[in-house]
């Protein structure tokens, strides 16, 4: 459950829980998002404290004062790879991540790429919006629109991300679907409909309306219209 972040900055680092998970998230991020989309997909249960990426309290967790960030027991973690790839394999329920060798390295490679090739924009659009010139911004939205509409194909054949089954790529890729109004990225509906049913598809999931905070429901309602 969240807690105001100033209430946690009193107590220190040693009176942090040491049963169960604690996780420090932004109350409107894509990164924070894909955790704790995993977190409701698997069922876990966690103690929630939003707080910013600016909070220089912060940096005594954390040396690059970076969200997410998962603490449990004397282990603290803050690449949100390496976040999800531990929860998976230490809580084996509802597994997101292959077994099998080849098709684990499958799904890493198509995080990695979503990383360089998606997040980055995203970044630029999101969290630089009062550096980033016009001529910038439509260059970000541009190479984004434009790569998803040539990747459109990929949403077609499978109910989920290039899969039968729900995925750890669906936990990545879902938080940064809801958000392309606000990049100002539009999509063409007829083009781009394996796209928006996906969507649909994965936005009525009930773990992903249970992962969104106040703040993303109150942002995002007309896309989630199953919000009460």
């Amino acid at each position: 459950y969240p807690i105001d972040s100033a209430q946690f900055w009193k107590m220190n680092i040693e009176n942090t829980p040491i049963q169960g998970i604690t996780l420090y998230s932004h109350a409107d991020d894509f990164r924070s998002h894909w955790i704790r989309f995993l977190l409701a997909e698997k069922q876990i249960k966690y103690h929630l404290i939003i707080t910013d990426h600016e909070d220089e309290d912060l940096a005594d967790l954390n040396p690059y004062n970076q969200l997410p960030m998962l603490i449990e027991q004397n282990l603290k973690l803050f690449s949100p790879n390496i976040i999800s790839e531990y929860l998976d394999d230490r809580y084996r329920q509802n597994k997101l991540y292959a077994d099998a060798p080849m098709a684990r390295a499958e799904q890493r490679q198509y995080i990695w790429r979503f990383e360089q090739d998606w997040f980055k924009l995203a970044d630029q659009m999101l969290r630089h919006t009062d550096t980033l010139n016009p001529q910038e911004k439509q260059k970000a939205q541009k190479e984004l629109r434009d790569t998803l509409i040539s990747l459109t194909p990929l949403f077609q054949h499978f109910p989920f991300f290039m899969s039968e089954t729900f995925s750890i790529l669906d936990c990545m890729l879902a938080p940064i679907f809801l958000r392309l109004k606000s990049m100002g990225i539009e999509l063409p509906p007829q083009h781009c409909r394996p796209i928006f049913l996906y969507c649909h598809r994965v936005f009525s999931r009930p773990s992903f309306i249970k992962s969104m905070t106040a703040q993303e429901k109150n942002s995002y309602n007309d896309l989630i219209p199953m919000i009460k």
